[in-house]
C-alpha cells in the first residue's frame, strides 16, 4: 500500500529551532514525520523502515548567465552531502520483514553542526540557503524521508531555508575598526581606516581616507595633483575554488566619486567618504511582497558573504586615489555582507540571547523527544485513532 509521509515542526514555529552559526545556541531541525495510508482511508500500511537526515545540495553554472555560453560552456555541476548524521526513526523487529501500521507520529532531532572541525565536511558549519541571478550557483536543504516497504524503498524530500547568523552587523568583532595603507611609487600613500566591516542592505559605509606624502620626497611630492578619489564595492564570486580550475567573477556593485582638483599638501589630505550598500528590491511595482521558494530565504540583497564547497562569495571595498604627476593607488579592503540590514540585526540579538538560554537545557546526547506514536492494524481501537469505528458490523466516521 501507498503510504502518505509529511513532516511537521513543532506546534506554532518552525523546523528551525536556534540560530544557526551561533553555537551556543546548539542550532537544530525538530519536527515529527507523520505517516498515514495513502489510500483507503483505514487500510494499513506495511512499513519496515524509517530515516530522516537534513540534505544539503550545492550546484553552480557559471556559464547561465549567457544564451550562448549556456550550451557551449562547461554545464551544471553539483554536489550532495548529508548535514551532520542520518537519524534512524523506525525499525520493524528482527525476523519479520514489516509492520502493519494504520499510524505512525515519528517525533526527532537533526543537530546541525556549528565547529568547523577541520577539513571534516559533516563538521562544518553549512552555507546558507541561496540562489544567484540564473541560477549560476546555488545551496538548499530538504530533509530527507526514507520510508521502506519490503523490498521498496522511498524518498520524500522537504525543502527547509536556512540562514546563518554569524555574520551579523552588530557582534562587537564587526565593530574594531580596520585600516590598511598602500604605496605605488613610494611618492604618495594611500591610509584608510574603517569605522566597521560589516554591512546589509541600505546600510551606509563610510571610510576615512588620507593621502600623504612621502616626507623625504617634499618637493617632488608637492606637485602630485588628486584629481578624485573613487570608493565603490566589488562582488568577487570564485566558482570551484577547491577544484583543479577555479574561475572567477568579478562585479562592480556600488560607487561613488568625489572630485577634489587640489595639489597635494604638505600635511597631507584627509577626508571622510561613504555610500549606501545597494539593496534589492522585494517588492513588485503595486508595493506586493513577491511569493518566495520554499527552499530559498528572501533576501534583500542579490548575495553576501559566503563559503560553500563548489563556490565562495567575498566582497572587497575599493578605494581609489587618481593622480596627476604620480601613479593612481588602489586599496581592495576585503569586508563582509550580511543579508540583513543593521536594524534587523540589532533586533535579532535579543532573541538569538534567549536562544542560547534555551539552549542550556538541551543536551546534544539525549534530546528529550516526545514518544512515538505508532498504531500497529492489529491494536485495539486502531481504526479511532484514525477517526473511525465500527458500527454494525460498518465502518463509520467518529463525530465527535
Amino acid at each position: 500500500m501507498a503510504v502518505f509521509v509529511r513532516v511537521s515542526g513543532p506546534p506554532n514555529s518552525n523546523f528551525l529551532v536556534g540560530y544557526p552559526g551561533i553555537s551556543a545556541t546548539l542550532p537544530r531541525v525538530e519536527g515529527k514525520v507523520e505517516i498515514r495510508p495513502l489510500t483507503g482511508v483505514t487500510s494499513p500500511v506495511a512499513i519496515s523502515l524509517v530515516r530522516i537526515c537534513l540534505q544539503r545540495r550545492e550546484t553552480i553554472h557559471p556559464s547561465a548567465e549567457s544564451l550562448t555560453k549556456k550550451h557551449l560552456g562547461t554545464p551544471r555541476r553539483d554536489t550532495t552531502d548529508v548535514v551532520g548524521k542520518e537519524l534512524l526513526l523506525f525499525r520493524c523487529p528482527a525476523g519479520r520483514e514489516s509492520e502493519s501500521v494504520v499510524l505512525m507520529d515519528l517525533p526527532f532531532v537533526l543537530f546541525i553542526p556549528f565547529g568547523r572541525g577541520g577539513e571534516e565536511s559533516n563538521r562544518r558549519i553549512p552555507p546558507a540557503s541561496l540562489q544567484l541571478p540564473s541560477r549560476t550557483a546555488e545551496t538548499f536543504y530538504e530533509l530527507v524521508v526514507t520510508v521502506q516497504q519490503g523490498q521498496e524503498q522511498k524518498k520524500y524530500a522537504f525543502p527547509v531555508p536556512i540562514q546563518r547568523y554569524d555574520t551579523l552587523s552588530t557582534f562587537g568583532m564587526y565593530n574594531r575598526p580596520e585600516s590598511n595603507d598602500q604605496t605605488v611609487d613610494n611618492l604618495v600613500t594611500l591610509a584608510i581606516s574603517l569605522p566597521r566591516w560589516s554591512y546589509g542592505p541600505l546600510d551606509p559605509v563610510s571610510v576615512y581616507i588620507k593621502l600623504s606624502p612621502n616626507p623625504d620626497w617634499l618637493s617632488k611630492a608637492k606637485k602630485v595633483m588628486i584629481q578624485k578619489i573613487t570608493i565603490g564595492i566589488e562582488e568577487e564570486i570564485t566558482y570551484n575554488p577547491e577544484g583543479d580550475e577555479p574561475t572567477k567573477k568579478v562585479t562592480r556593485i556600488a560607487k561613488h566619486t568625489s572630485n577634489i582638483g587640489m595639489k597635494l599638501p604638505e600635511a597631507g589630505y584627509f577626508t571622510n567618504l561613504g555610500l549606501v550598500f545597494p539593496s534589492k528590491e522585494l517588492r513588485d511595482p503595486e508595493g506586493i511582497i513577491r511569493r518566495g521558494k520554499g527552499a530559498f530565504p528572501m533576501y534583500s540583497v542579490n548575495s553576501f558573504t559566503t563559503t560553500g564547497t563548489l563556490y565562495k562569495i567575498e566582497f572587497f571595498l575599493i578605494i581609489k586615489a587618481h593622480l596627476s604627476s604620480a601613479r593612481d593607488i588602489t586599496l581592495r579592503q576585503p569586508i563582509v555582507v550580511c543579508p540583513m540590514d543593521q536594524q534587523d540585526c540589532k533586533e535579532e540579538m535579543d532573541a538569538i540571547e534567549q536562544a542560547a538560554k534555551d539552549a542550556s537545557h538541551v543536551d546534544p546526547h539525549n534530546p528529550m523527544l516526545p514518544a512515538c506514536t505508532i498504531i500497529r492494524a492489529n491494536d485495539k481501537d486502531a481504526l479511532k485513532a484514525l477517526g473511525w469505528t465500527m458500527v454494525g458490523g460498518q465502518r463509520k466516521m467518529v463525530i465527535e
